[in-house]
């Protein structure tokens, strides 16, 4: 039998991101597809299941239907029972103030009745997008052996890689190898002075929780616990510490680093291990589990590539990821790419970097980012549920939105054309 647990852990799962532009116009990021059959949320649930954490809050706000529908119940990551469960937490309309999330703050400060009701030992505040293997109970454990207020995942990283994209700090050699006191705390600075990177990971002593949060809702216009809550935090002089993790950590902001950290799963040795990180995922959500075994024709070739149960491939697939229900005509090559479900390549297409999201039809003889040559290739985003007229050319670079009429594509597409 469960006991109650001690610790209440809040997803922050709800934001879009410009970056990452066709993939997100409907869905937030953390439910983009990833890795051939699942969603990025799949990774911090994942690591709460395996971390024996299994009382869930979700703050979901932008269009967070393909979000829930994935959740559902939260059986696939065994959150079901007595003080097992995943509560979906979107803005909400009451008797009392209410409005959209306005920061990530907001979304927890907004949610402060739900924490209570739990009355929980600690507060482990996530974010739901970012690419990972972490057991929270060491940052918890170091958390309490400090007895520190809040305490906060780092990453060492260079100044080159964390200007203007992470919240930085300096940390003090108190625990070398754990972690220490955080001396020092900027959000995007444009020239960092420490080395270790925010994960947007935080485990909080309730009390200061709710103080910072309620200080901050009343006298603040900004709302980020980055910006604002923890430097307000080292300003009052309050027990901030650092917990250095040292593992995989994918940043999938941007397209190239989305596409990068898919591409970290090909190779003899790939940076990420999904068998080894026990990844879990709803297979349900787009029939997964009803898929059949992939078919391949007499003149198919498949090389370093992960290609999924549903696929048909006649042609060349390399160095790409193929989710489930991707059909590969003959004579196409489908190079340095990732194809969500339900792609239809006819015969003669020839991809490379390209992106696609899921339900889009290539007519015969399409070729997208097609320079095999050159280096550094800017990647191709095609957005989903769009029609591709046979024939069509689109240049490295380009973005196509989702659903334009097939009747507005050109039939060479530039890499400066954003079409939407």
């Amino acid at each position: 039998m469960h006991a109650k647990p001690e610790t209440l852990a809040m997803v922050l799962a709800g934001g879009r991101v410009d970056e990452l532009n066709a993939l997100t116009c409907f869905r937030p990021k953390s439910a983009l597809p990833f890795g051939g059959f699942a969603r990025i949320i799949d990774f911090p649930l994942s690591n709460l299941m395996h971390s024996g954490l299994e009382q869930v809050g979700i703050l979901s706000q932008y269009r967070s239907y393909s979000l829930i529908n994935h959740i559902g119940i939260g059986a696939p990551w065994d959150m079901i029972g007595r003080y097992r469960r995943i509560s979906i937490l979107p803005p909400f309309q009451g008797s009392t103030e209410s409005r959209w999330y306005r920061g990530t703050a907001d979304a927890i400060y907004q949610n402060l009745d739900f924490i209570r009701l739990h009355d929980p030992r600690d507060i482990l505040i996530l974010s739901g997008d970012h690419v990972y293997k972490m057991d929270y109970r060491e940052i918890i454990d170091y958390h309490r052996a400090k007895k520190a207020d809040v305490t906060m995942a780092f990453l060492a990283v260079s100044p080159e890689q964390s200007a203007r994209r992470f919240g930085v700090a300096d940390i003090d050699t108190e625990d070398n190898d754990v972690g220490g006191k955080v001396v020092q705390y900027e959000e995007k600075p444009e020239k960092p002075k420490g080395q270790w990177a925010s994960l947007t990971i935080y485990c909080f002593k309730p009390k200061i929780l709710y103080d910072a949060l309620s200080a901050n809702a009343t006298e603040e216009n900004s709302h980020e616990f980055g910006k604002d809550i923890i430097p307000r935090l080292l300003s009052d002089n309050r027990r901030v510490y650092g917990y250095k993790f040292r593992g995989y950590w994918g940043y999938t902001r941007t397209i190239e680093e989305f596409w990068q950290t898919n591409m970290d799963l090909l190779g003899d040795s790939p940076k990420i291990q999904l068998n080894e990180w026990g990844l879990r995922t709803n297979l349900e959500h787009r029939r997964i589990r009803d898929c059949f075994p992939v078919k391949t024709g007499s003149g198919a070739a498949i090389k370093n590539s992960l290609v999924y149960n549903g696929c048909t491939v006649e042609g060349t697939v390399e160095n790409s990821i193929l989710f489930p229900r991707v059909h590969v005509g003959k004579g196409t090559t489908v190079r340095n790419s990732i194809l969500f479900f339900n792609n239809r390549l006819a015969d003669n297409c020839r991809f490379n970097k390209v992106i696609s999201d899921v339900n889009n039809i290539f007519g015969r003889g399409c070729s997208v980012g097609d320079r095999r040559s050159a280096k550094n290739t800017k990647i191709s985003v095609i957005g989903w549920n769009n029609n591709i007229p046979a024939n069509t050319s689109m240049e490295p670079g380009c973005v196509l939105y989702p659903e334009i009429p097939a009747e507005d594509i050109p039939e060479h597409v530039t890499a400066e054309m954003v079409l939407r």
